[in-house]
């Protein structure tokens, strides 16, 4: 199966925002674009300002709210600690059984996460727990300001140890005056990491098919993209 997983140095950094940017710019090259997020909590998934929905939305997916996203929790938690609460939990293999019912409906999937990359999703297993079941490689999106360098980094090294391949990472959020800590946080990220910066996006004010796809086609290099993930590069430079 290709694709890539989208995850996060902390929750709230804008996963959402570059998955469903990146599932627009493929689309738009004419690439067959599924997208999966199993576990969501704190909204439902039908809801139409939900993770869920906007990822069905921008991949135009065939598939349903319950085929995206078939966990869902009521309080906005870690999924693992959500599901507790309501006495549900949620195993491995029942994700990945679900992935493997949905994994041929697309050429091509994103998989988003659930805050980090060592958030617990269920009964004794994480976000990297999931990665490596599903055996694709990440896009790391991180915030830009002050104190990213840290969190980038010990997710980079984490994912590294779990022997996960890290395509790269979005610095996501910069805004249109940016501070020191800023201007200078994407270089020092990607010499410390020694990962590629595949874009610096900035902190969109409405979120819409085309503000996302301006977003990506814009500010993420997605030859280079293409070539970390081993894409069609006609695809792309078309």
């Amino acid at each position: 199966m290709k694709g890539f997983f989208v995850t996060g140095t902390d929750t709230g950094v804008g996963k959402t925002v570059i998955a469903c940017g990146l599932a627009a710019a493929l689309i738009e090259k004419g690439m067959d674009v599924g997208v999966f997020k199993p576990l969501l909590s704190g909204i439902s998934r039908s809801h139409p300002q939900s993770d869920t929905s906007l990822l069905k939305q921008m991949a135009q997916s065939s598939l349903s709210h319950q085929d995206i996203t078939p966990f869902e929790f009521t309080e906005p938690l870690a999924p693992f600690v959500a599901g507790r609460l309501e006495e549900k939990t949620v195993g491995l293999e029942e994700v990945v059984n679900h992935w493997e019912g949905i994994k041929g409906k697309h050429e091509y999937f994103i998989i988003e996460g659930s805050g980090g990359i060592a958030v617990p999703l269920g009964d004794r297993f994480l976000v990297s727990h999931l990665i490596k079941a599903l055996q694709l490689p990440i896009v790391i999106v991180a915030r830009p300001n002050l104190g990213t360098i840290n969190h980038t980094f010990l997710t980079v090294q984490y994912a590294k140890s779990m022997g996960i391949g890290v395509a790269g990472i979005v610095i996501n959020g910069i805004g249109d005056h940016p501070d020191l800590a800023e201007k200078t946080n994407p270089n020092v990220i990607e010499e410390v990491c020694n990962v590629p910066i595949l874009g610096i996006t900035p902190k969109l004010k409405e979120i819409t098919k085309e503000s996302l796809l301006k977003m990506a086609q814009d500010h993420i290099d997605m030859p280079l993209l293409s070539n970390r993930l081993g894409l069609k590069q006609n695809l792309i430079d078309t």
